[in-house]
């Protein structure tokens, strides 16, 4: 309804349910069921009006009531008329009566103070003023409306002039765009050449709906309605992607500090740059993807994509320049079909703290340092962010890649969409870059049933001369940070969230959780004790850990770090060893040999020697070892009676991983039935499985008849003292370094007699 506009009481829709309440007008206050003399607010009264009123008297009675509020707010009508005194006669006048100079300073002094009084304070006033109570309470509703007339119309007309300057904006950036010319030929620009252009009104569009949302807002503040917000990329058949576990990416999980410490946003002089290298990565990426031979030459093994390096600079001359000397090149392409819908995907890709949790394996620390671009028509189409990130592998001989790059999001045709990443290092030099990120990315295409289909495509140039001995051939061969380890962690993610969303859970199996609530909690637990693993292994300097001196083993890394205040860690001193070697067996043989509850008691130095007995688990996609479990170990010490073990084991065509951490009955109880998991207290340990590179079958994870070999990572985290402010003591560290021996030593004797 316009400001200023008042509708008759009578003329307005009934707004009273059959319970009695107000409906239409949400909580509005000054409106009482039962009190015909109390009115709406914004409405001025007349206190001799009776039903027999005619239309004409009552109109002319408003306009002359409100011309009297606007001209002082001080003029209500003399109390005490009659029936008789309310004869509609046009030639009879109303009788008005004018509150002297002294009442009106006095109320408009308590109106400041207080602008709604109640019964006592109206009555305290009006006897003070020689006023009716009731005339006091008219003043103040009328100078409440007047108040309220006066700001609407003030907001009104910067809202009007707002508007006109957005619309003026608008049309100037759309004439430039009906109006551009080709700089080459100087014709007019097909759709496919105003790339600088297009993403300038991109961003000018994201300016533009950042203001039109500020000025809803306001407004919705006097019209009374919320404000309706479009969330990006929302489907209403499926929940948000890892909503189930996503934790909070807070600077100490992702190293976000010391990120930000390092590297700045980007300034207002590159962003035109950094959008031109943006497009141009989005046309090579696309192009890389639908091209094959000779740009792409299969391995001889015949299962990975290996780029022609000479066939790529023919084809792609320009870029971010020439490799630097000593840098090598790793560039790969992976397909593959996941069970996840194309527009959540995307929205895994798009958001910093999706994307983290979701490939936590890969990715040890990112950030979102600016964001240029938010896209258009409520989705991520043409949005720019900023970025840095550190990639790894789960093994303390491999130092983390750091990079800083723009990732650009595009949707090419209806139910096709494209995510590409390229360094800025050109933009802005570092001498400390080993990591150089080519156009790399995906492209994602709809396919029926909610299933998509993602090309991969990951070209890096780095400096891989602090990568150990042992890995070497791994890294060279693009299988540690490649695109088939890429996809192949989101084939296994994507899986995961459909075994959270089933519905259709077998209850013949023994130990199989049916419970909903308690499937979704124990997932979100085991999904933190994951993240939380991957976060103390790599060489990552993402956490707060500190390596310590004189521990008389070179290949262990041993670590600790003060638990204070944390609810999933428990307080006190926390000592972290890792270590890694290698195994002459394939690595399906130690994931299976490491995931079986029954061999559990030939490597685990802590149950005793306890039989180990599965209680509960989850599956979490096809491989039967993708799963979550809850073991317990029936051991004779009374003091792990009351103790379970949290498991979850993983596996897919690049890596496995076996991650356990010991829980709490009580605590497990309460996740069981659907509690909340944050509170479980956490320090897990594991084991990461690489193949070592050398043949496919490694790659693949199948057995070989022992003539491939696997790359083992070995990790505990111990809580050697409850206090933190207590000092580490040697022996602690010697007991964990032992542990780690020995667990490594019982692992390799039970493997070699399995492959003997």
């Amino acid at each position: 309804m316009p400001a200023g506009v008042m509708i008759p009481a009578r003329n307005m829709p009934s707004m009273i349910t059959g319970n009695g309440s107000v409906s239409g007008y949400g909580t509005s206050s000054g409106l009482t069921l039962g009190q015909p003399n109390n009115m709406m607010e914004g409405q001025l009264h007349p206190l001799e009006m009776t039903q027999n009123a005619s239309e004409s008297e009552i109109a002319r009675m408003r306009d002359e009531e409100f011309d009297s509020t606007n001209k002082s707010g001080s003029e209500n009508h003399e109390l005490g008329g009659s029936g008789d005194d309310q004869d509609p006669r046009p030639n009879k006048k109303k009788r008005y009566h004018r509150h002297t100079q002294h009442q009106i300073q006095e109320m408009e002094a308590f109106f400041k103070e207080c602008p709604h009084p109640d019964d006592k304070q109206r009555k305290e006033l009006g006897r003070e003023l020689g006023l009716e109570p009731l005339q006091v309470k008219f003043w103040f509703q009328n100078k409440r409306t007047q108040m309220k007339t006066q700001h609407e119309r003030h907001e009104n007309t910067q809202l009007r002039t707002e508007n006109e300057k957005l619309r003026a904006d608008n049309m100037r950036y759309r004439e430039a765009l009906s109006t551009a010319s080709c700089p080459n030929c100087g014709g007019p620009t097909a759709v496919g050449q105003m790339s600088f252009d297009e993403h300038h009104l991109r961003l000018e569009n994201s300016r533009l709906r950042e203001e039109i949302d500020r000025i809803s807002a306001i407004a919705a503040k006097y019209v009374g309605k919320p404000v309706v917000n479009f969330p990006l990329l929302s489907s209403p058949a499926l929940p948000r992607p890892f909503d189930f576990g996503s934790q909070p990416v807070t600077e100490e999980m992702y190293g976000v500090g010391d990120l930000l410490r390092s590297i700045s946003a980007p300034s207002e002089a590159d962003k035109p740059m950094i959008i031109e290298l943006a497009v141009a990565a989005m046309e090579e990426l696309v192009r890389m993807v639908q091209m094959g031979e000779p740009l792409w030459m299969t391995s001889l093994d015949g299962t990975t994509c290996m780029l022609n390096e000479e066939e790529y600079i023919r084809t792609f001359p320009s870029g971010i320049g020439p490799k630097p000397t000593g840098f090598k090149c790793e560039a790969s392409k992976e397909t593959t079909v996941v069970i996840m819908n194309h527009i959540n995907l995307v929205e895994i890709l798009m958001d910093v703290n999706q994307w983290s949790t979701v490939f936590s394996g890969i990715i040890s620390k990112a950030s979102t340092l600016d964001v240029l671009s938010t896209g258009v028509a409520g989705n991520y189409n043409g949005a720019l962010q900023v970025m840095t990130a550190e990639f790894q592998v789960l093994s303390p001989l491999v130092p983390t890649r750091e990079s800083y790059y723009v990732r650009y999001c595009k949707q090419h045709a209806e139910g096709t969409w494209a995510v590409v990443d390229v360094s800025l290092d050109t933009i802005r030099p570092s001498p400390t870059v080993r990591c150089r990120r080519r156009p790399s990315g995906c492209l994602i295409q709809e396919m029926p049933n909610g299933y998509s289909k993602v090309t991969w495509v990951e070209h890096v140039e780095v400096d891989d001369g602090g990568v150990h001995n042992l890995y070497k051939q791994l890294v060279s061969s693009g299988h540690a940070f490649g695109a088939r380890r890429w996809v192949s962690t989101l084939d296994r993610q994507c899986e995961r969230l459909a075994s959270l969303m089933a519905s259709n859970i077998p209850t013949g199996d023994v130990g199989v959780i049916t419970n909903q609530d308690g499937r979704k909690s124990m997932l979100k637990l085991a999904e933190r004790m994951v993240i939380s693993f991957c976060g103390g292994v790599s060489a990552s300097t993402a956490h707060t850990w500190t390596t310590l001196s004189g521990t008389g083993a070179d290949d262990v890394r041993v670590m600790t770090r003060k638990s204070v205040d944390d609810p999933g860690r428990p307080p006190g001193i926390v000592l972290s060893a890792a270590t890694s070697f290698w195994l002459p067996v394939s690595p399906k043989r130690v994931f299976d040999f490491l995931r079986d509850e029954h061999s559990r008691s030939e490597w685990d130095i802590l149950s005793n020697g306890g039989a180990v007995q599965e209680m509960a688990h989850i599956a979490n996609g096809r491989d039967p070892g993708n799963c979550v479990s809850l073991l317990r170990v029936n051991s004779a010490n009374s003091s792990q009676s009351n103790m379970l073990i949290l498991q979850e084991s993983c596996t897919d065509p690049t890596a496995s991983f076996v991650i356990y951490a010991p829980v709490d009955i009580v605590a497990m109880n309460v996740v069981l039935n659907g509690g909340d998991p944050d509170y479980v207290a956490l320090l897990p340990s594991g084991f990461a499985i690489l193949p070592d590179g050398m043949t496919v079958t490694d790659v693949g994870m199948a057995d070989s008849g022992g003539s491939s070999g696997s790359l083992l990572t070995v990790a505990f985290q111990i809580l050697v003292d409850s206090v933190p402010t207590a000092k580490l003591s040697l022996g602690s560290v010697a007991t964990v370094n032992n542990l780690i021996a020995c667990t490594v030593e019982r692992i390799k004797a039970s493997l070699s007699c399995d492959n003997a």
